[in-house]
């Protein structure tokens, strides 16, 4: 809040401590100046809207004061206005102990004006011209400030100076100061730290940019990231921070380090890869390292969309999260050897069934450690009740929550003036579940600290005050109840290790404060937070880009029911594809989450040509017989065998049909004849059409059209024409046994008339010619 008047009494208009006139604060001023000139004035007011000095912490020290103590600020003076600034002064003030979180959150609100104890001012030198700046070093005492109880303080840094001739508070800055003379109380404070980044990598695996060579060159965020670690004192063995690790990142440093390409160009991390990756693994062998699902998927997104499953196949801590990408990139099938299904298992083949998940094997690999794999971090700090369920299935025994997760989260954060306590067990269907809940307080201040009011350092004195506020709070209560806190800073965080390593530090440093570990919080005192509540409907990924998600998932079960084998094994490119495509990342990109979705689509939907029918050149076939069976060409260009179930039909349904096949199995990358056999009832060309299907009858490959033709006789054209010649037959005979009379009675007798026929006008026929009858 930005402040006018000079002094411990000054407060902006809108506040009714302080208000006066300020033609009496103009008097009073220039009184001051008249009658005091060795002392700096009290400033009146400024009439604008801001100060026009703003003001940067660079030092604090000590930042655990002591009755006794020397206080040193550094600070750096920014002229921000139009003009020129003369006759600069600063002190510290501060106001009333802080006894509670609420009172210090009221005080962030509102910050004291400093009024209950002054150090004297001391003189600035030098001139501030508009926008130049200047730096200043103030030194005080604790008993100036008469800090003689232990407690958090807010403290005003006040700068006065002449502008436009008139005397003012040209500047003012709020912080706070952290006073233990002797404490017998200690806060326990963990840290959790993630390093993850957004997939760099399309659902074939290629990379589609190079900016996550950008992330680990120096001074990219996660270079920050690992310096953030590598700064702390005593390589950081006092200070055991968890650290919570993607294994999709480190899978796609580990391609990069080996050499890669973007759009066909070579990427230029290679190097910085490779650094990265052997700095972390030197990290990991200090610090416990937690593996985050594959990819850090939303959870919430795909169990509201129905995709459990996917969730499972992400998860580190079960045999069943295959999701990887193979090592070979630009293709989700590479590495998989096509191997017969008729080959008989190897002992070496038995041993190379996995044991552990995918996640877990890629972290193991590049670090040298194992990772944990029964903690999960949901997004956003909050997680839907049957999502917990599914991560509970797949390994999870333990959460990390926000305290907007809980439906009272205060004791467990210590705002009800008692002790705080991270843990917070929570009865689910499946029994107690283990939850630490993330300070938001805290993490807000971390995630803000580059950008805070003040400066990174000033940051940091927040994080001190909060920190404080808890142990003057527990040695008001039981100095020797244990309380732990869990800091939890956001996913992507900016951090510098100017500020953020000290942070780290201080709870190793700081005499109050002990560092601690998740595993320690998770074995802490105990708090109730009330029931566990659902996160908002619209914190998740959702709408078309989740549409096509589940459109390719649904593609790939359907081919995952005609693998011959594991199917988790062999589609584990297009699993590590989905967990990508649906990465917790996408949350602040829903361009870059379309996208995705799109291109995973489009490739699961690939998958099903990769199974067909082999068209005959001319479309043509022909049968020989009335029984001959059609003979088709399958196409298997997968890696692995499936089966597969041939649909035929005709498109007259008259005169051809075809007997069904049993499934046939395709062997990897071959050619496969199937036999079908079929019958014909008359001859003719027909059209066929043929079309290839999973066992739950998924197209695969595209409906083949076939023009089937037989000169053969079928049952009704053989019986046409054998009823044609009985009937010829008949004919023939009765011609014969006319002649035959005809014959044997001679010329001239009667018999050799026939008589006429009813209704004949030509009267009696004539004898037959005498010839033969045929």
């Amino acid at each position: 809040m930005t402040r006018r008047a000079a002094g411990g009494a000054g407060r902006p208009a809108t506040r009714t401590r302080g208000r006066t006139r300020s033609g009496t604060l103009l008097l009073v001023a220039l009184l001051g100046v008249l009658l005091l000139p060795g002392t700096p004035a009290q400033a009146a007011p400024t009439s604008g809207p801001a100060a026009p000095v703003s003001i940067t912490v660079t030092t604090l020290e000590p930042r655990t004061v002591r009755p006794d103590s020397t206080i040193v600020v550094g600070v750096v003076l920014t002229n921000d206005g139009e003009d020129t600034v003369t006759d600069l002064s600063m002190r510290l003030q501060r106001g009333e102990r802080l006894a509670t979180r609420e009172q210090l959150a009221d005080d962030v609100a509102d910050p004291s004006p400093g009024d209950v104890a002054q150090a004297p001012f001391v003189p600035v030198p030098g001139v501030l011209e508009p926008g130049d700046d200047a730096s200043f070093t103030y030194t005080t005492t604790a008993a100036d400030l008469a800090l003689t109880a232990d407690g958090v303080y807010p403290v005003l840094v006040n700068v006065n100076g002449t502008r436009a001739g008139l005397v003012e508070r040209v500047g003012e800055l709020s912080t706070y100061l952290t006073v233990f003379a002797a404490t017998t109380s200690r806060t326990s404070v963990a840290w959790l730290w993630p390093l993850t980044d957004r997939p760099h990598r399309d659902a074939a695996g290629a990379f589609t940019d190079d900016d996550l060579a950008t992330e680990v060159a120096a001074d990219g965020r996660l270079d920050r990231a690992l310096t953030v670690l590598e700064d702390l004192p005593d390589g950081g063995s006092s200070v055991p921070v968890t650290l919570a690790v993607d294994p999709a990142l480190v899978e796609a440093l580990t391609t990069m380090s080996g050499g890669y390409a973007v759009d066909g160009v070579s990427g230029t991390g290679a190097a910085a890869a490779r650094g990265w990756l052997g700095r972390l693994r030197s990290l990991a062998a200090v610090h416990p390292v937690v593996a985050l699902p594959y990819a850090d998927v939303d959870l919430d997104a795909l169990q509201a969309a129905g995709l459990p499953a996917v969730i499972t196949r992400s998860l580190p801590g079960t045999v069943e999260g295959t999701a990887q990408q193979p090592a070979d990139d630009g293709d989700p099938l590479a590495g998989i050897t096509p191997t017969p299904t008729s080959a008989a298992p190897t002992s070496e083949a038995a041993a190379a069934t996995p044991t552990t998940s995918a996640g877990e094997q890629v972290l193991t690999d590049a670090l040298g450690t194992a990772p944990r794999t029964d903690l999960a971090w949901p997004a956003g700090g909050a997680v839907r009740s049957d999502t917990l369920a599914t991560l509970t299935a797949g390994g999870v025994d333990q959460l990390v929550l926000g305290a907007g997760a809980y439906s009272d989260a205060d004791a467990a954060l210590g705002r009800t003036g008692r002790a705080a306590a991270a843990r917070v067990p929570v009865d689910t269907a499946g029994g107690t579940l283990t939850t630490l809940v993330g300070d938001t307080a805290l993490g807000q201040v971390v995630a803000g600290a580059d950008t805070a009011t003040g400066g990174p350092r000033g940051a940091e004195q927040r994080y001190l005050a909060e920190l404080g506020v808890l142990t003057s709070q527990l040695a008001a209560v039981d100095p020797a109840v244990a309380q732990t806190v869990l800091v939890v800073p956001p996913r992507e965080v900016q951090a510098d290790p100017d500020w953020t390593t000290p942070m780290l530090a201080d709870t190793a440093t700081e005499p109050w404060l002990a560092a601690a570990s998740l595993t320690d919080l998770a074995a802490g005192p105990v708090a109730d937070a009330g029931d566990l509540v659902a996160p908002p409907d619209d914190a998740r990924l959702a709408g078309p880009g989740m549409a096509a998600v589940a459109a390719a998932v649904a593609v790939r079960d359907d081919v995952a029911g005609a693998v011959v084998g594991d199917p988790g094994t062999v589609l584990a490119g297009y699993d590590a594809a989905t967990s990508r495509a649906t990465s917790v990342a996408w949350r602040d990109d829903p361009d870059g989450f379309a996208a995705s979705a799109a291109d995973l689509q489009q490739t699961l939907s690939g998958l099903r040509g990769e199974v067909g029918l082999v068209a005959p050149a001319d479309g043509a076939y022909s049968l020989a017989s009335s029984d001959a069976p059609l003979v088709l060409t399958v196409r298997n260009d997968l890696p692995f065998a499936v089966d597969v179930t041939l649909d035929l039909q005709t498109r007259s349904g008259v005169g051809f049909q075809a007997e069904s096949v049993p499934a046939q199995r395709l062997e990897p990358q071959s050619r496969t004849v199937v036999t079908v056999p079929a019958s014909v009832q008359q001859s003719g060309s027909f059209t066929v059409v043929a079309q290839l299907a999973t066992p739950a009858g998924g197209p695969l490959g595209t409906a083949v059209q076939l023009r089937v033709s037989s000169t053969a006789y079928g049952p009704i054209t053989l019986a046409i024409t054998i009823g044609a010649a009985a009937l010829l037959g008949l004919l023939f005979l009765r011609r014969l046994v006319l002649f035959v009379l005809r014959r044997r009675r001679g010329p001239g007798q009667e018999d050799d008339v026939l008589p006429p026929v009813d209704g004949d006008p030509a009267g009696p026929l004539r004898t037959p010619p005498t010839r033969s009858p045929v």
